[in-house]
C-alpha cells in the first residue's frame, strides 16, 4: 500500500502559528489606535465579491485585474473574485448603504486578507493581509496630507526608522489624455528598449510601464516624458499645495515623477513611503487619490483618498515589543484534586488571569516540568494535603517564591504581582 501525501498549505500561502500571531495583533492593535486618533472607524467587507467591482474600480488594464485576481463561475452562473484589494469594496458599501447620507464622517480603516494570483517570493504571498485607510468626501490637498503624516504617526508607532516618501501627481481625465499621447510616441520611437508586457501596455495604458520590474525598461523609462510637465492648472494647484500642507506639517518629501502606483483609478497625489536600506523589496505603504470612482460605479460624485500597508511587509521592518503571557498553571493530583484545580481555575479566569489546566494523568513532578515548559509564571498546587486544608500552594517559577492561600487570597496575590 502506497503512503498518502500529507496534505500542505496552498502555494503562496502560510500558516502564522502562535508565537508570531502575537506580533500580528500588536501591529493590528497599534493601528487601530492610530487610525482612530484621527476619527477613523473600522469597516469590514466581504472577502468575495462579484468581479465587475474590481474590474471597473481596479482597472481592466492593471495587472491586478489581466493577471492576478482570482476569479470564479459560482454555482448560480456569477463571476465572481476573492478580493485583491480594498477600496473598491468600501466604495461599494458606501453607496449599497447610502452612508454618505448619515453625519458621521466618511473616515474608514479595514483590517483583512487579500488574494492575488503573484508569483511567490520571500515576503510576497498569494493570499497575503493589507490595512487600509480611505477618506471620501474630500477633495481639499490637506486630507493627501493628513493620511501621509498618519502614516508617518503610524511608522513611528511601529519603531521603523529611516524612511523616505516619494510623491507625484498623475493628473486627472482633463490632462491625463495628452500626457498618454506623448508617451506613446516616446515609446514608439524606442520600442525595441522595452520587454512585450510593456509594448502591450504601451497602446493599453502607458502610465503601467512605469510599473515594470524589468531593469531594462526602467532604464528606458528614464528618458520618457514626465507627467509634472503636462498637468492641468485645477491639478498643478492640487499638488502645489499638497506640498505646502507637507510643508506645514514637517514633512520631508521627495517628487518622484515616474510614481504612477500600480492601479488605473488614481487621479491627482500618488504617495509611496519607502525604506532605502531595504533594496528592491523598500516600498511599506502606498497610497493617492481616486476622485472619479465613485462616479464611475454609477454613485454620487465624491473624491476619495487613502493608502494601504501590506502587514507581511510592515512585520518585516518594524520592532514591535510584544509582552510576555503570564500564565497561572494547576497541577494537581487525583479526580478530587481536578475538580478542585477546574473549580479555581474558573474562579481565576472570571477575575482576568490566565489559567492553564490539561486532563493527562500526571504526578507533580511531571506537572512542575511541563509548566516550566509552557513558559508559566505560576504553579498553583493542589495536592491532597492543600484539599484538606482548603488552602493551596502558589509557586513562582522564576525566583521559586512559594506562598500558600485560599483562592481569593491567591488572587489578591497574583493581581498585586501583575500590578508590580
Amino acid at each position: 500500500m502506497s503512503e498518502r501525501t500529507p496534505v500542505t498549505a496552498v502555494k503562496g500561502t502560510k500558516d502564522i502559528l502562535p508565537g508570531e500571531v502575537e506580533k500580528w495583533q500588536r501591529l493590528e492593535s497599534i493601528a487601530r489606535r492610530t487610525f482612530e486618533v484621527y476619527g477613523f472607524r473600522e469597516i469590514r467587507t466581504p472577502i468575495i465579491e462579484h468581479t465587475e467591482l474590481f474590474e471597473k474600480g481596479t482597472g481592466e488594464t492593471s495587472d491586478v485585474v489581466t493577471k492576478e485576481m482570482y476569479t470564479f463561475t459560482d454555482k448560480g452562473g456569477r463571476s465572481i473574485t476573492l478580493r485583491p484589494e480594498y477600496t473598491p469594496s468600501i466604495a461599494r458599501a458606501i453607496m449599497e448603504h447610502r452612508l454618505d447620507l448619515k453625519p458621521a464622517t466618511l473616515r474608514f480603516y479595514s483590517i483583512g486578507p487579500m488574494f492575488r494570483y503573484d508569483r511567490p517570493q520571500k515576503g510576497r504571498y498569494r493570499q497575503f493581509h493589507q490595512i487600509n485607510v480611505e477618506i471620501f468626501g474630500e477633495k481639499d490637498p490637506a486630507a493627501d496630507a493628513e493620511l501621509v503624516e498618519m502614516a508617518h504617526f503610524l511608522l513611528a508607532n511601529l519603531n521603523v526608522s529611516g524612511t523616505e516618501t516619494l510623491i507625484n501627481s498623475v493628473g486627472c481625465r482633463k490632462c491625463r489624455p495628452l500626457y498618454s499621447q506623448a508617451l506613446r510616441k516616446a515609446v514608439a520611437e524606442r520600442i525595441d528598449l522595452f520587454c512585450p508586457d510593456c509594448q502591450r501596455k504601451a497602446k493599453l495604458n502607458p502610465l503601467r510601464i512605469f510599473d515594470c520590474k524589468v531593469e531594462t525598461c526602467r532604464q528606458a523609462a528614464r528618458d520618457l516624458p514626465l507627467i509634472t510637465d503636462f498637468l492641468c492648472d485645477e491639478c498643478r494647484d492640487h499638488f502645489a499645495k499638497f506640498k505646502a500642507y507637507l510643508d506645514l506639517l514637517g514633512i520631508k518629501y521627495t517628487v518622484e515623477p515616474r510614481l504612477v502606483r500600480g492601479l488605473d483609478y488614481y487621479t491627482k497625489t500618488t504617495f509611496e513611503i519607502v525604506l532605502p536600506s531595504a533594496g528592491a523589496q523598500s516600498s511599506i505603504l502606498g497610497g493617492g487619490r481616486y476622485d472619479d470612482m465613485m462616479k464611475d460605479f454609477g454613485g454620487p460624485d465624491i473624491p476619495g483618498t487613502g493608502f494601504a500597508m501590506g502587514v507581511e511587509r510592515a512585520l518585516s521592518v518594524s520592532d514591535i515589543p510584544v509582552e510576555k503571557r503570564r500564565s497561572v498553571y494547576v497541577a494537581y493530583l487525583g479526580e478530587e484534586g481536578k475538580k478542585a484545580g477546574l473549580q479555581i481555575a474558573r474562579f481565576l479566569r472570571g477575575h482576568g488571569v490566565e489559567t492553564i489546566i490539561e486532563y493527562q494523568s500526571r504526578g507533580m513532578k511531571a506537572h512542575f516540568s511541563r509548566a516550566a515548559k509552557l513558559q508559566s509564571e505560576w504553579v498553583l498546587v493542589a495536592g491532597e494535603e492543600e484539599l484538606q486544608r482548603g488552602r493551596f500552594g502558589l509557586k513562582e517559577m522564576s525566583s521559586g517564591r512559594q506562598s500558600e492561600g485560599t483562592p481569593e487570597e491567591l488572587l489578591a496575590l497574583l493581581k498585586g504581582e501583575k500590578a508590580g
